[in-house]
């Protein structure tokens, strides 16, 4: 009985993985990060490369969470990584803005004719203190 319940278990397991990430894999297509990228980049050509960048760096990062392993690859290379994962979380957040129609919203509501560069500097930058103080003071972050 104990070996059925342990293979049910495993089995939820992996069908609500299938089901929460193919949502984030269609939440991440829907709001169209992939395609705005290579828009803005003109790199049209290479959309396939990047969606398959995606996919492989989700199943990397859910791998990483049930296998729990460690890649010995130094300070600088965990910062370089660190810094492309922002951006692409910066990417992701812009672009769900960009679909709710967040940043024209404001700037006719708030009345920003001029300074709206520095506004959206002000909002990465903020996210990036954010982001550094959740890190590294201790008591913001738990293991």
């Amino acid at each position: 009985m104990t070996a059925i319940k342990f293979f049910l278990t495993i089995l939820m397991g992996l069908g609500s993985g299938l089901v929460i990430s193919g949502a984030v894999f269609a939440f991440i297509a829907i709001i169209g990060v992939v395609p705005r990228i290579a828009q803005k980049t003109k790199t049209e050509n290479h959309i396939k490369t990047y969606e398959t960048g995606i996919i492989l760096g989700g199943i990397w990062g859910t791998s990483c969470l049930m296998l729990d392993y460690r890649l010995p690859i130094g300070t600088p290379a965990v910062v370089i990584y660190m810094f492309l994962v922002g951006i692409f979380y910066g990417c992701l957040a812009f672009s769900l803005a960009e679909v709710l129609n967040v940043i024209p919203v404001l700037t006719r509501r708030g009345n920003l004719k001029r300074g709206l560069k520095y506004f959206i500097t002000a909002l990465a930058l903020g996210k990036m203190l954010g982001s550094i103080l959740y890190y590294s003071v201790p008591g913001f972050f738990i293991e």
